[in-house]
């Protein structure tokens, strides 16, 4: 497959935009000709030069229009998804040049803070002593604690939440749903320790799904839960290494176990479980199905409400436990038509793929709707040091490309089992290629865009770029959007901080689709003065 390049933006145009490349300079012409004595110009372009030296952003022209069209002798870019190909018999544009229509619901003010927040989060120095500091003692010093707090509140916590209630959460999702994206609620709960913090998390979550129905109607594209925050970290830990240690050995029983899909390949991480593990105890296979009880309900309370449910992913020490309480309570919903509960899976992890094939030739064999969230994975060093720490390889791809070929791979399987009517997808990616990819095989396999089963996801600060433009060709995308008190989702900052300083410091492609709407907004003002 070929992408054709408009002529005007990039006429010394290298290569194809990759966020996992470093940016190149394009050097786009702009030519404005005015037949007067001063060029006005000139003078614009001059002033927006300067103007620019003060963000520090690097050359790369995001102003490209990625129109697939009929196939170029000259310039080919990627492949496709997997041994994907998209279909060139027709024009179909995923257009990122017009940064008008692009950012139209977006005010210049909201433009630059979003520049400086995420120029903010790639500098190291800045990221590294802010999570230092919050996970020190000075964090528990009071005028320190007020201090570190106020400035967290205006600028990530602002940038990367959507309020500290539901009343602000609201307000930030009506926004979103005047520029035509949607919202995954989700509220900053904390891990429980115990029944006890389980359940009162667990009334919070089914209160977040009955307030949806004070939202616009549509507006909310799915509910999401943490598993850590019903079910104690501890008993997670142990199911986990009891599943590790049964897939080691089928004949090792566990006599709480009850029908599920494959959680774990043979080129599973297997290092987290490496002596026989005891069986849970009486009072533990209690509290294992009170937690497996709590998510049933959940989901059937949101089969009522016909609001999916996404459970997220967390480290791979208590993952098994949570794709086995997912998998579990998913043969059970998402049935006859219903597409309820979707389990994650980190395409960063080697074994991802082989995992997700297991899991869909099972739920097809069982009438089962796989729902899945794809993500590529948020605890890179914590795995990475982990593995190295027990003396065993990192079970994380060797190459951050390995990890995006799998990403495109896991998609491709996924989207071809929405077709068929046996799987529901939400690609949740920051990365333009993966996003542009996807969204050329939804349409060579004839996927609706409005197919409900087929969604698009970004954190809700970040790749607004993709979020717009992926919305403006008719597909259905979402912002995640957690929200609560700023004490309270500081853990998931820290996470998005750590995750994000390899992200935004390897891609500026975000902030420069920003800075040239910027530019073409100030442009637009000044040559109206002059």
């Amino acid at each position: 497959m070929a992408v054709r390049i408009t002529q005007k933006l990039l006429p010394r145009f290298k290569k194809s935009l990759n966020t996992s490349a470093t940016p190149i300079s394009l050097e786009p012409s702009l030519n404005l000709s005015i037949e007067k004595p001063i060029d006005k110009s000139k003078l614009t372009e001059e002033f927006l030069k300067k103007f620019k030296t003060s963000f520090n952003i690097n050359s790369i022209s995001a102003r490209s229009a990625f129109i697939i069209g009929k196939t170029s002798p000259t310039l080919s870019t990627n492949q496709g998804i997997g041994n994907y190909k998209a279909d060139t018999s027709d024009e179909k544009t995923l257009d990122f040049d017009d940064g008008k229509r692009l950012f139209k619901s977006v005010t210049t003010g909201k433009l630059i803070r979003s520049i400086l927040n995420q120029q903010m989060a790639s500098y190291d120095p800045i990221v590294n002593i802010g999570i230092w500091v919050m996970r020190s003692r000075l964090f528990h010093i009071s005028f320190i604690r007020y201090i570190i707090l106020f400035v967290v509140k205006h600028t990530f916590y602002d940038h990367f939440c959507a309020g500290e209630n539901l009343d602000e959460a609201r307000t930030t999702l009506q926004k979103l749903w005047n520029g035509g994206l949607k919202g995954i609620m989700d509220y900053g709960l904390e891990d429980a320790t115990d029944n006890t913090s389980c359940d009162r998390n667990f009334n919070e979550f089914l209160k977040i799904v009955d307030t949806t129905k004070l939202l616009p109607p549509s507006s909310v594209s799915y509910a999401c839960v943490k598993i850590t925050a019903i079910c104690p970290n501890s008993l997670l830990k142990k199911v986990s290494d009891l599943l590790r240690w049964e897939h080691k050995d089928p004949s090792f029983h566990l006599p709480w176990k009850v029908d599920t899909l494959p959680m774990l390949a043979d080129s599973s991480p297997f290092y987290h479980t490496l002596n026989k593990p005891s069986h849970l105890t009486p009072t533990e296979e209690h509290d294992l199905d009170r937690a497996h009880q709590r998510l049933l309900k959940l989901s059937e309370k949101c089969l009522e409400m016909n609001l999916p449910l996404l459970v997220d992913a967390e480290y791979s020490s208590v993952q098994p436990a949570i794709d086995y309480l997912t998998y579990s309570t998913m043969i059970r919903i998402n049935r006859d038509g219903n597409r309820i509960v979707h389990g994650t899976i980190q395409a960063y992890f080697k074994d991802a793929k082989e995992r997700l094939i297991q899991a869909t030739e099972t739920a097809e064999k069982m009438g089962v709707i796989l729902g899945l969230k794809l993500v590529r994975g948020a605890y890179l060093s914590h795995e990475s040091t982990l593995a190295s720490s027990l003396g065993f390889s990192s079970p994380i791809h060797e190459s951050i490309q390995d990890t995006h070929a799998c990403y495109d791979e896991c998609a491709s399987i996924m989207l071809e089992k929405v077709s068929k009517g046996t799987g529901a997808v939400v690609l949740a990616t920051h990365n333009i290629e993966s996003g542009k990819a996807a969204a050329w095989k939804a349409e060579e396999i004839g996927l609706e865009k409005s197919d409900e089963k087929v969604q698009f996801a970004q954190l809700k600060g970040m790749a607004d770029g993709l979020s717009f433009a992926l919305n403006n060709a008719g597909f259905l995308v979402s912002k995640y959007l957690p929200y609560g008190p700023v004490e309270m989702v500081i853990p998931y900052l820290l996470r998005r901080a750590e995750e994000n300083k390899g992200l935004l410091a390897t891609s500026t492609i975000d902030r420069q689709l920003m800075w040239d709407e910027i530019k073409r907004r100030l442009k637009r003002k000044i040559m109206k003065r002059v």
